[in-house]
């Protein structure tokens, strides 16, 4: 090994790890956390059928998960339900990690969940995005997983649709989404805790020949899958990787851009919260919570927690 990897490997590497868990409390206070994630992940396995509510008309939403994100699924699924009061049909798209016990798990949360496996999604790529005229989404779907919230969701289809990630939670009504879900006529999305879009600004507002709006977050993300233009996502993934290489906020300043050339439908971030505090967790006043970064911690030991699993037929 030459010096510079030994430098790496014996003491970049292993400080970044101890500065790692040091955020999210120390050692024992990550293990304890992980103790608990996997209490949640139990408890997931244990719930019935999303609630069905008779005469009402159902809302559709859609989200990306797999074998590490089912049970965390499985949970925004039926807070959201019991929260909105409104049946939920929700379209699933495999991350390329579901096996036949993942698909069990996700499909009995009831006949209103449909799953886009691996295969399916491979074969709609194909035949939408091929890679001889898309190389840089096409080498991004393979590298980035967080690019299929988008290709993997509006390839090929029409219409409005609301994306969601899986990490959150809904302890009150959610009428801001309800009413947009009823009426879709602008991109939605959420209020970030700080602003992470991975590139410089003049660059993404040079892209998008306009304003980047501040704060875009896609946990919460609608969009019209017929008025996305792949050309222009093409020639937006490639500039960005020329001039300032890749980035994990890729899909997110994707979306700024889009969300900069027109009124977006903004989720108030008092009520829909990205990044909640312990005491917000732990006594929850908000709608909805977005449980990133550092709040992990609070995500898996109280969170979930507010949610008594429901027993027998839903």
């Amino acid at each position: 090994m030459t010096p510079g990897q030994l430098l790496l490997k014996f003491y970049h590497t292993p400080l970044g790890r101890m500065q790692e868990s040091l955020r999210h409390g120390g050692p024992f206070a990550v293990r304890e956390t992980e103790r608990q994630r996997r209490e949640m992940e139990a408890a997931a396995a244990t719930l019935p059928a999303l609630p069905d509510f008779p005469g009402i008309a159902p809302v559709t939403l859609h989200l990306m998960t797999g074998r590490r994100f089912w049970y965390q699924t499985a949970f925004c699924l039926h807070t959201f339900a019991r929260a909105a009061a409104v049946p939920v049909r929700a379209e699933l798209y495999d991350d390329g990690s579901i096996d036949e016990t993942c698909a069990t798990r996700l499909r009995q949360l009831g006949p209103g969940v449909r799953l886009h496996l691996i295969g399916e999604l491979r074969d709609r790529l194909e035949a939408h995005l091929p890679a001889r005229r898309f190389p840089v989404l096409r080498e991004r779907w393979e590298h980035y997983p967080n690019i299929r919230k988008l290709t993997d969701v509006h390839l090929g289809s029409t219409g409005w649709k609301l994306v969601i990630d899986s990490d959150l939670l809904f302890f009150r009504r959610p009428d801001f989404l309800l009413r947009w879900l009823a009426a879709p006529d602008r991109i939605l999305h959420a209020v970030d805790c700080a602003e992470s879009y991975g590139y410089s600004r003049p660059l993404l507002q040079e892209l998008a020949g306009a304003p980047i709006p501040p704060l875009v977050n896609v946990g919460l993300c609608g969009l019209r899958s017929d008025a996305l233009d792949w050309d222009e996502l093409e020639r937006w993934c490639a500039t960005l990787h020329a001039r300032e290489k890749t980035s994990y906020y890729l899909e997110q300043a994707l979306v700024a851009m889009l969300a900069a050339r027109s009124p977006c439908a903004i989720a108030p971030a008092a009520d829909y919260i990205t990044l909640p505090s312990r005491s917000e967790v732990l006594a929850p006043s908000a709608v909805m919570h977005h449980y990133v970064d550092t709040a992990k911690r609070w995500y898996f030991r109280h969170g979930w927690r507010h949610f008594p699993i429901p027993s027998g037929p839903s």
